[in-house]
């Protein structure tokens, strides 16, 4: 059996005690490739809480290192950049020896990849998440921003965005490199079909419930349309301060017996949820590729999504509807349709997640990625 890799993933992005679900994609991603590797955590965050100027944790979950320093948070811009330097450093020194960076989340944090490639001789491997890269979002890129993203994806071995569409996205800013699209990963085992008898028809959600990207304030109009159309239905909206919605619903008239508003769940919990539904909807403005989208059809749940970033680039058409961004009426006549055509391809659809998004599929890619990055 040869010998594991060990593989550092450096993080600006990663679940804390300062943000629970900050990255949580990307702790997927590191449990899959600890599979066939030995992966170890670096994350850096600021936390209000701190008592120190900088505060350390170790954990192994699921099977991953997890090392985490915890900076108390500064007005001053040089103070905050020795801290997270000194914390970088610290934790460098408790993870020994490294075959391969993993970064996530190019700027700043790819900073400290540069430092490790040409001070230690770690090479490094990118992937990209960030819907920041795509227009408009990306005006908002400082000039010192670009020129550092340039220079840390110039010596990447590999960029993997989580879409072709991100990749398109970051090249057309000039981020030149060698590109190998890796998707979201899904844990199978957790998410899978369930015979469902549902009596009444069950519309779900997840997501961060910013208006601005997932908007739901479109979906409760389509809602308040829906109860004309059908009468047994409810239209669950889960994620972060999901019930501040609620005076909207009451605003514009909808029936609250017809929504349910439910707060912060576990992982756990969504596959729960996503399995006793009969229809996920995301009706987002922009996006990548949403874990959630295929947590759905691993579960054998029908989605209809907006034709918006790389979703459509993993959305086999008979698996739902691909419709165009903010289009009410359209997202109103696929509910029906679907409603009056259920969609009966659970074990297809989880087969079709198995192979392109399962944690043993990611981490093979990954994995082979790595060895060609040594060689």
């Amino acid at each position: 059996m040869s010998k594991k890799l060990h593989i550092l993933f450096l993080c600006g992005w990663y679940p804390s005690r300062a943000n629970r679900n900050n990255g949580d994609f990307i702790q997927r991603h590191a449990e899959a490739v600890s599979l066939d590797n030995t992966v170890s955590v670096l994350h850096i965050v600021t936390d209000k809480n701190c008592l120190q100027n900088i505060e350390y944790s170790f954990d192994i979950i699921n099977g991953v290192n997890t090392h985490i320093a915890y900076i108390k948070p500064t007005t001053n811009p040089i103070i905050k950049g020795i801290r997270f330097y000194k914390a970088f450093k610290s934790l460098i020194k408790k993870n020994g020896s490294i075959d391969v960076t993993h970064l996530n989340e190019v700027y700043p944090f790819g900073i400290f990849s540069l430092y490790l490639k040409w001070f230690k001789k770690f090479p490094f491997i990118i992937s990209e998440h960030w819907t920041g890269y795509h227009l408009p979002q990306s005006k908002n890129l400082s000039f010192l921003q670009k020129f550092i993203t340039k220079i840390i994806i110039k010596n990447a071995n590999f960029v993997c965005p989580v879409s072709n569409d991100l990749k398109k996205s970051m090249q057309f800013l000039g981020f030149n490199g060698k590109y190998k699209k890796v998707p979201n990963v899904v844990n199978t085992k957790l998410f899978h079909p369930k015979k469902i008898e549902n009596k009444i028809f069950t519309i779900t959600h997840v997501s961060n419930m910013v208006n601005n990207h997932k908007n739901i304030k479109g979906m409760l109009r389509v809602v308040k349309k829906l109860e004309n159309e059908i009468d047994n239905f409810v239209f669950k909206f889960i994620g972060e301060n999901s019930s501040n919605y609620k005076p909207y619903a009451e605003k514009i008239g909808v029936n609250l017996n017809k929504v349910v508003f439910i707060n912060h769940v576990s992982h756990n919990e969504v596959a729960k949820i996503l399995k006793e539904a009969n229809l996920f909807v995301l009706f987002s403005n922009y996006e990548n590729l949403p874990c959630v989208i295929l947590e759905s059809f691993s579960c054998g749940v029908p989605v209809i999504a907006t034709d918006v970033g790389g979703i459509s680039e993993y959305f086999p058409s008979e698996f739902g509807y691909l419709i165009q961004k903010g289009d009410e009426t359209a997202l109103l006549k696929a509910i029906i349709n679907i409603y009056k055509n259920p969609v009966n391809l659970k074990n297809r659809m989880q087969n079709y997640a198995k192979e392109n998004f399962s944690r043993q599929s990611i981490s093979s890619q990954f994995t082979e990625l790595y060895k060609q990055t040594l060689n």
